[in-house]
């Protein structure tokens, strides 16, 4: 049978860890809110771009075929451009139905191809090509990845400083001999125009001699840091 010595310990050191944890935080004066941002234009230097085509059918397996066809000829035409990543986007198939009528009258079908490259010249010579029989859906160029991550990177220490900078403003301003950092958070973000939006419909014509490539201006990207924070001035 046990003692009840160590139940005792037990309940004394319970009883102490639960004042501890009951014990008010020390409270803070002469805290300072503040917050600092640096950001620069980054040139854009990724090209995305989706093409369609869409197609009418009373019969959905013809429909089908007609729709694999264009995917077959769109892969096809992108082999001839190794700096360019084709893939196959959204695909559907849906039933058509007249005024006032529970019967399909048709079948009509969409399928999307979609580019990514850096090579502008590359990914707008396919585009043109492309435009032979498909739609240009959207076209946008932004900041890849890397060159995101490289400028953030280089504005942290450029928004770190301009937080310190305001911290002494801050500490000359109310007359403290110096300032420690209570806490500091990053936050990263970018801005930019958004993709733009062009539509061509297809013809004959049009798939005999070709589309003139559309106008490849990059344009820049906003990228930027923002750094908040609070300090406690002596």
């Amino acid at each position: 049978m046990s003692t009840p010595f160590p139940v005792t310990l037990l309940l004394v050191a319970l009883a102490s860890g639960l004042a501890q944890a009951q014990a008010p935080a020390p409270q803070r004066y002469n805290v300072v809110e503040l917050s600092a941002e640096a950001q620069r234009e980054v040139a854009n230097d990724l090209l995305a771009a989706q093409l369609y085509v869409e197609e009418n059918n009373a019969n959905p397996a013809q429909l089908a075929a007609t729709l694999n066809r264009a995917l077959a000829e769109a892969v096809k035409l992108g082999r001839e451009f190794p700096n360019v990543k084709v893939r196959s986007g959204n695909n559907q198939t849906y039933p058509v139905y007249p005024p006032r009528s529970n019967q399909p009258s048709g079948w009509r079908g969409r399928a999307e191809v979609r580019l990514e490259t850096r090579d502008f010249a590359a990914g707008t010579a396919l585009i043109g090509k492309l435009q032979g029989f498909m739609q240009l859906g959207n076209l946008g160029f932004s900041v890849s990845p890397e060159a995101r991550s490289a400028a953030e990177n280089e504005l942290i220490a450029e928004a770190i400083a301009r937080f310190r900078a305001r911290a002494e403003i801050a500490q000359k301003a109310l007359g403290g001999r110096a300032y420690k950092v209570q806490r500091i958070a990053l936050g990263t973000g970018v801005s930019g125009p958004p993709p733009r939006v062009m539509t061509m419909a297809r013809g004959a014509a049009m798939a005999e001699a070709g589309v003139p490539a559309p106008p490849a201006e990059g344009g820049a990207t906003t990228v930027s840091v923002n750094v908040s924070g609070a300090v406690e001035l002596e």
